[in-house]
């Protein structure tokens, strides 16, 4: 008993001792996208003045600025500033298959993914907006407090090989973003990308991928084994398994292409080779950009 103590206390020190790196490393990578103001801030009912434009067809003469109009021959409209906070989903694939890396050099699949979903977090909480999973754990909230929950939360890692995107507690009109290498059964997340589009959630969804998935570089014998445990196969010949696992990688791929396409969200591939700065821009940009 004792030892089975010693090692749940090892294990939850070690839980403990990621999440304050991790929230480090999200800051200091949010911190290198320097993308000004969030994008939200448009034109509409609010306090806050925002521009002067001309008077269009269909203006209603009560929404002229006189005083501005004033200084010259134009007659002008005085817009005032609209902020909306949005709510903002995530899932984080914590399955053992994300804790895959094929060499030192690389991070692992979770931990890219964890960095970039919450560098991401960071840079919408801070520009106004509200972030949480899905699901019921973590509500979206504002605030660097909700921040701390957040990096807490992704320190964390699951015990099966695949986990299935959360979703339930879909906020309508809310946005989304899906980290995973969605190596596993795509049927749940098929699911939750028609539940979430008959909701009006849009969002993105970002494969993560070790470059070594992408190419197969195995020959000879060879054990390929999930990182969990649970499923093993040995062959004397991989190379011969290359031109059909390309396929069946390509289709994969096609496949969520092709749901983010009709349930109007959006699609990425990164490798965990590739820059961290870049993954995140994209989300971030895409985020902005798929507002309704």
């Amino acid at each position: 008993m004792s030892d089975r103590i010693t090692l749940l206390r090892r294990d939850a020190q070690e839980e403990a001792s990621r999440f304050p790196a991790l929230l480090a490393r999200a800051e200091h990578l949010a911190g290198t996208v320097l993308l000004g103001d969030h994008g939200r801030r448009r034109s509409g009912v609010g306090d806050d003045f925002w521009q002067y434009r001309p008077l269009r067809a269909g203006d209603s003469v009560r929404s002229i600025d006189w005083r501005r109009s004033a200084r010259g021959d134009d007659q002008y409209v005085r817009e005032r500033e609209w902020q909306i906070a949005q709510s903002v989903l995530l899932w984080v694939d914590t399955g053992a298959s994300m804790r895959f890396s094929s060499g030192k050099d690389l991070p692992s699949k979770g931990d890219r993914a964890r960095l970039v979903a919450l560098a991401a977090a960071v840079l919408l909480i801070r520009g106004g907006e509200r972030v949480g999973f899905t699901g019921w754990s973590l509500p979206p909230r504002g605030g660097d407090v909700q921040i701390l929950r957040l990096a807490e939360a992704l320190a964390t890692d699951g015990a099966e090989d695949y986990s299935e995107p959360e979703a339930r507690g879909m906020i309508p009109h809310a946005r989304a973003v899906f980290v995973s290498d969605f190596l596993g059964n795509l049927d749940p997340v098929e699911a939750a990308l028609t539940k979430a589009a008959d909701r009006g959630v849009r969002g993105v969804l970002v494969q993560v991928l070790d470059p070594t998935e992408e190419t197969f570089p195995f020959k000879g014998r060879t054990i390929f084994e999930s990182v969990g445990g649970s499923v093993s196969h040995e062959t004397l010949k991989a190379g011969d398994l290359r031109t059909r696992y390309l396929e069946r990688l390509a289709e994969r791929k096609a496949r969520l292409a092709h749901l983010s396409r009709l349930t109007g969200w959006q699609y990425l591939c990164h490798h965990t080779s590739d820059s961290a700065q870049n993954a995140l821009l994209w989300l971030y940009r895409a985020m902005d950009g798929g507002h309704g």
